[in-house]
């Protein structure tokens, strides 16, 4: 089992199994830029460059392709992705030519994908390009389907039918927890969780909720409170808020020990795959 820059031990709904899993792994690499919860669990850990640490491109949502330079060496044994990668594949007997970043970029990422074909690291100043970009002499593309030409004619909706969650509150479990992220952590604070002036800003994870179920409980912002599921049970800090609705919990994964992720359900949408993090069924209790 490879992990390439997930922190799965954290990301995941229902930890507790999670970690059985990954314990149970009989060959497990991690490849990450610093230790994590996942990486307690690897037989073998690859460190890998931080972007700031490597050369290379970097393509953001609005189809963006820009340079990223190298503004700090990599510590100790840490590599580029593309170098470990290249490493491996060399031990399992295959020698891929390509030697730097530029070299991915202009002579194998290009050449296969029709709509970057135009774009080579020489062209990387600046802005950068937008692809669709077919040819060298093309100037990008900043916006898609201009004069009503869409790529496959006219848009396609599809209705969808409700589905309720595969959790639905009863009277042992009587709330329902929604997930999400909050303004200063990225994920599980693998790298902002190491920058104190971010720490100083939102240093521990608060369960949200509404005025209406804190008095039913006797609950007063700022205690500590139990949050339970069917899968676990964090204690962590109440937020009373108005920005939460009368029968809602409202948690974030970025902190370990009040990880929603210990009480979320695993189960996935069958087309995309994506967990159900956004509604299982939950209780909340003043500690006794």
């Amino acid at each position: 089992f490879y992990v390439f820059g997930e922190n799965l031990a954290n990301t995941e709904p229902d930890i507790n199994h999670v970690e059985h899993e990954l314990q149970s792994a009989e060959f497990l690499v991690c490849q990450d830029i610093f230790p994590t919860e996942t990486t307690r669990f690897a037989h073998v850990i690859l460190p890998a460059a931080a972007w700031s640490e490597n050369d290379g491109t970097f393509s953001s949502s609005e189809r963006r392709v820009s340079r990223v330079r190298t503004a700090s060496v990599p510590p100790g044994d840490a590599k580029p992705n593309w170098w470990i990668f290249k490493e491996i594949a060399k031990r399992f007997g295959h020698e891929w030519t390509s030697n730097s970043a530029q070299e991915i970029w202009d002579n194998e990422i290009s050449v296969l994908a029709p709509s970057m074909a135009g774009i080579k690291y020489a062209r990387l100043e600046n802005d950068g390009l937008q692809w669709p970009c077919p040819t060298a002499d093309h100037p990008g593309t900043p916006t898609l389907h201009k004069g009503g030409k869409f790529t496959r004619g006219l848009g396609m909706f599809k209705a969808i039918d409700y589905i309720p969650p595969a959790e639905v509150p009863d009277k042992e479990y009587p709330m329902v927890l929604s997930t999400g992220r909050r303004l200063y952590h990225y994920h599980t604070r693998t790298q902002t969780g190491r920058c104190e002036g971010i720490n100083d800003l939102l240093g521990e994870e608060t369960a949200d909720i509404s005025a209406a179920d804190a008095e039913a409980k006797g609950i007063v912002d700022g205690e500590m409170i139990s949050v339970k599921s069917r899968r676990g049970e964090v204690v962590v800090k109440a937020r009373v808020t108005h920005q939460v609705p009368e029968g809602l919990v409202w948690m974030a994964f970025h902190f370990r020990e009040a990880c929603a992720n210990w009480l979320t359900n695993p189960v996935y949408d069958p087309v995309t795959q994506t967990a159900e993090y956004k509604a299982c069924a939950v209780r909340i209790d003043k500690l006794k």
